[in-house]
């Protein structure tokens, strides 16, 4: 599984992370939790309706967006500037964006304009796009457009090429 991982992470300037799921990134999770927490048959059912929605569905990609900052006072400093963050996410390819959609089971900045540390992102692709992002010459961007966190990278080809079996 850190094999698998590795190849689906992508750090974002100085203190994001995407983690790309798919079914065997969620499948060890659920794992992990039932593991955790112990709490046998019952558990079950609740981890799969949380995890569930994280598997890419055909023509998408879904990820993970991790704020970590080690350093409690800089994490709540920085959370506080980050407000919407997760509506200001973009994936270039060539002459296409892609805006990520957060999921929306629940608003993740309050109302104090704090964000959540954990963010859930799907982005929507076309065929067009699929064929493009799958193109192993392709320079494929991961960004933001927030005002505090102008951040971007390009995604290396073996993440690429590895985000592209999630394509269905």
């Amino acid at each position: 599984m850190a094999q698998l991982k590795k190849t689906r992470r992508v750090h974002v300037g100085p203190d994001v992370t995407f983690y790309f799921e798919n079914r065997d990134t969620m499948l060890h999770q659920v794992h992990e939790m039932l593991a955790v927490e112990k709490g046998g048959e019952e558990q079950v059912e609740g981890e799969l309706r949380a995890y569930n929605p994280l598997i890419p569905r055909g023509r998408e990609l879904v990820a993970t967006m991790m704020i970590e900052i080690d350093d409690a006072l800089r994490r709540e400093s920085v959370l506080r500037q980050l407000g919407g963050i997760d509506k200001t996410i973009v994936l270039t390819i060539g002459g296409e964006t892609i805006a990520a959609v957060p999921e929306s089971d629940v608003e993740r900045t309050a109302p104090d304009g704090k964000t959540s540390s954990v963010h859930f992102v799907r982005f929507p692709f076309t065929d067009a796009q699929v064929a493009a992002f799958r193109d192993p010459g392709a320079r494929v961007v991961l960004g933001f457009s927030h005002p505090a966190y102008g951040h971007m990278t390009a995604i290396q080809d073996v993440i690429r090429a590895a985000l592209s079996e999630d394509f269905e």
